[in-house]
């Protein structure tokens, strides 16, 4: 099934079937002679992102049915999410369903949430790239921050004019919004963040509980430390080691380029840390809740570990290069999850090593299937150093 035209068919779904459907599902209207379980609903933003994938998938596993908002671009991006889609016009079995909006267009999301009437709302949509942020600051906080407003708003406008008390909102906030505040970090710990995103998150992270406190909105604050897969993105630190030692391993790549090596973050797995999310929203009350493993390594002992795990030393391949280093920098994350041990019930499952090796396991596979384009002459070989 070619990802174009399922994707497009998916997006395009009449809004008035989704409607009824939604309706049928909240209100357990459906017709006696076909009744089935009624399932929860849940609306998520940022759905193809590495969160947004897992957290389908987990949802999905749990019996929901998930609606995902995405962007309109002219090329797909739906790659993390193209394993669970199931055309919509088998609809017994398509129980993810997309639409198009964007946290920068309030009337969207009024307008889905209006639509899809879900019982739990995540908003994992982000410009979440804390050097990119530096970059295009405006963008990072009309993305992040008003944008996490205007979703909050159009929860609260959406509960007031249709009685529906009951929906529950994630905020997935970062342990950037800690900065230089030395670790260990926990939901206590004061915020001095060091970046457009994480000033960003901070943003966003109040106005959670601003609406919580003034509106009784059940909304909580998921403050999630670094946490990675095979799907992070090719552009963040560790997914740009991996790959790096994928191509080294197979002869494509000879050189990776870094910033700063002494930086340490607490790194978990985000198959994980989407557990925590939904956990959050299953309490009696809404909190908020530090995410983390609660160990600390710096990207030296990453690189150590990803190297050696293929039988290679770093140092031979790895090139400083200044134009990777912040403006700012954060040296030292480490989360204090004691309290989503004790009240959530929930801890990681998978070590700072394993996580590791997994993803180079995938990477090194990647590079594999890379190769072989190279070998045909499909992509050329030369184009990183």
């Amino acid at each position: 099934m070619a990802t174009t035209t399922t994707t497009t068919d998916n997006i395009n779904k009449d809004s008035n079937t989704d409607r009824s459907e939604s309706e049928s599902a909240v209100n357990g209207t459906q017709n006696p002679h076909t009744l089935q379980p009624t399932r929860k609903i849940a609306l998520i933003t940022g759905i193809t992102g590495q969160d947004g994938s897992y957290l389908t998938e987990f949802l999905l596993n749990k019996g929901y049915e998930v609606h995902g908002l995405i962007r309109r671009s002219s090329n797909f991006n739906t790659q993390r999410i193209n394993h669970i889609y199931i055309d919509p016009h088998n609809a017994h079995k398509a129980l993810m369903k997309l639409h198009y909006a964007d946290l920068s267009d309030a009337s969207s999301l009024r307008r889905w949430l209006d639509t899809i009437l879900p019982d739990e709302v995540y908003n994992l949509a982000a410009q979440s790239h804390v050097a990119v942020s530096f970059e295009i600051p405006d963008y990072t906080a009309d993305v992040v921050a008003t944008g996490a407003l205007r979703l909050l708003e159009a929860v609260r406008s959406h509960v007031a004019a249709s009685g529906r008390s009951h929906i529950k909102y994630y905020q997935a906030g970062s342990s950037e919004m800690f900065g230089s505040t030395p670790p260990p970090q926990s939901e206590a710990t004061p915020f001095h963040p060091r970046s457009p995103y994480a000033a960003s998150k901070c943003a966003a992270h109040w106005y959670t509980v601003n609406y919580r406190e003034a509106y009784g909105i059940f909304a909580c604050n998921g403050i999630l430390f670094n946490h990675e897969s095979p799907r992070r993105g090719e552009n963040f630190v560790t997914r740009k080691i991996t790959r790096a030692v994928g191509r080294i391993k197979i002869g494509l790549q000879s050189k990776l380029f870094l910033g700063n090596l002494q930086a340490s973050r607490d790194w978990g797995f985000a198959g994980d840390y989407v557990e925590a999310m939904w956990l959050m929203l299953q309490q009696e009350k809404p909190d908020d809740y530090v995410v983390a493993t609660e160990e600390s390594h710096t990207v030296e002992e990453f690189l150590a570990v990803a190297f050696g795990y293929v039988g290679l030393d770093w140092r031979d391949h790895v090139v400083i290069d200044k134009r990777y280093f912040r403006p700012t920098e954060v040296d030292n994350l480490k989360g204090d999850a004691s309290k989503a041990k004790k009240v959530l019930g929930w801890k990681p499952r998978v070590g700072f090593e394993k996580l590791v090796k997994m993803m180079v396991d995938e990477d090194v596979e990647f590079a594999k299937r890379e190769k072989v384009l190279v070998d045909a002459g499909y992509m050329d070989a030369q184009q990183q150093p």
